[in-house]
């Protein structure tokens, strides 16, 4: 998993059948600028918040679309983590 902080959205009209319905939200990992990645958002992450991504096939299985070409996605909010925000 990767830590990322969340720093827009994108929307798409158009796009594989399997993906209407979804949130996409753009992440930068931490400690890399500029390599944004975009996100499915499985949990309702805002913008301005650190949360956990998964990617590869563990982010298809975690969000329950492992027919979805799916390469990322948020599985989980961050609440605490002074000690990784402050590095």
């Amino acid at each position: 998993m990767i830590i990322a902080k969340v720093t827009g959205s994108v929307v798409s009209t158009r796009k594989n059948e399997k993906l209407v319905g979804s949130k996409f939200m753009i992440v930068e990992p931490l400690g890399e600028k500029d390599s944004s990645l975009v996100a499915i958002d499985d949990v309702g992450a805002g913008i301005g918040e650190y949360v956990l991504v998964a990617t590869g096939s563990a982010a298809r299985i975690g969000c329950g679309v492992e027919n979805s070409p799916v390469d990322a996605a948020i599985v989980g909010i961050i609440d605490d983590g002074k000690d990784i925000f402050e590095k």
